[in-house]
């Protein structure tokens, strides 16, 4: 299929047939949707650059940012991933299921697990098939961390758990966790009382996380069950967050919220989560869908 970022050749075939192009495919996990680029395949000279200008759902595709798969030399595949403002990231849980879709389907790996090499360390992924292609993927996530330094934060260790924080004069439990990335999870009773972009973006910007930090506003609705609105560091509000919803997991159970196995429910849709007692390790079940592939002028 034709991305709309081709459009403008049908204007100018001539100026177009001149230049180098580079091949694209958006996926999503979720509605948390990215511009991915084979690496085995092309060339991308300045990331951080492509990623801006991509992410733009005006002028550009239109995501929340850029992951290349690339070869790895200790795993089946390599993700690095570039948010909308450029700045790198060190995982996704909806992203890397989408790698590993992408890797499977398109014939760079067909191991089932599969390895993928993160700036998080080298996760492992089960894939779900339907009819010999992915259709969803199980993805072990590691075991969270929950030392200031891993965030990081200035806050104490003893402050990581149910740490009041004044949001719009409202003190609200926030709950610390590293997924290989920083996330702060806030528990409410409503989220119709969440102004998202607002305290979403002063808790990112808040001077306790010198890296910045994603957030994630929580309901609880019963001991397996609960309802996130996510705001992504470098990127803003997005539908779904897969480190999120795992950290969400893991803080739900430290603070006997909820149990170690839940059913999180994003905008985008839900995601299983298990936080496995006998290997302290986060899994994360949910799809990964192709939407369309095109092309994009090469810098």
């Amino acid at each position: 299929m034709i991305a709309f970022a081709n459009l403008w050749r049908l204007l100018s075939p001539a100026v177009f047939a001149t230049m180098a192009v580079m091949r694209f495919t958006k996926m999503h996990g979720l509605g948390n949707d990215y511009v991915y680029v084979d690496c085995f395949h092309e060339r991308v000279g300045d990331p951080p650059a492509l990623a801006r200008a991509v992410s733009d759902r005006h002028y550009g595709i239109g995501s929340d940012g850029l992951i290349l798969i690339c070869p790895s030399t200790t795993a089946d595949v390599r993700m690095e991933m570039y948010n909308v403002d450029g700045s790198r990231g060190q995982m996704c849980g909806n992203g890397i299921r989408c790698v590993a879709k992408y890797a499977f389907d398109h014939g760079l790996a067909r191991r089932n697990p599969m390895r993928i090499e993160t700036d998080a360390g080298v996760l492992t992924v089960d894939l779900l098939l339907a009819d010999g292609r992915v259709s969803a993927a199980r993805v072990n996530m590691g075991r969270p961390r929950m030392a200031p330094t891993d965030l990081p934060t200035t806050l104490r260790p003893e402050e990581m758990i149910d740490h009041l924080v004044e949001v719009r004069g409202r003190k609200l439990p926030m709950t610390c966790v590293s997924m290989g990335n920083p996330h702060a999870v806030v528990f409410v009773a409503s989220l119709e009382e969440v102004d998202l972009a607002r305290d979403g973006a002063f808790l990112e910007n808040h001077e306790i996380f010198p890296e910045r930090c994603n957030v994630h506003f929580v309901r609880v609705n019963a001991r397996d069950d609960v309802t996130i609105r996510t705001w992504e560091r470098g990127s803003g509000a997005t539908l779904a967050c897969g480190t999120g919803a795992s950290a969400v997991c893991v803080a739900g159970a430290l603070t006997r919220r909820t149990e170690r196995r839940i059913t999180a429910h994003l905008p985008g849709g839900d995601l299983a989560l298990d936080w496995d007692a006998r290997d302290d390790c986060v899994y994360m079940t949910g799809p990964a869908v192709e939407v369309f592939s095109g092309e994009w002028p090469a810098a």
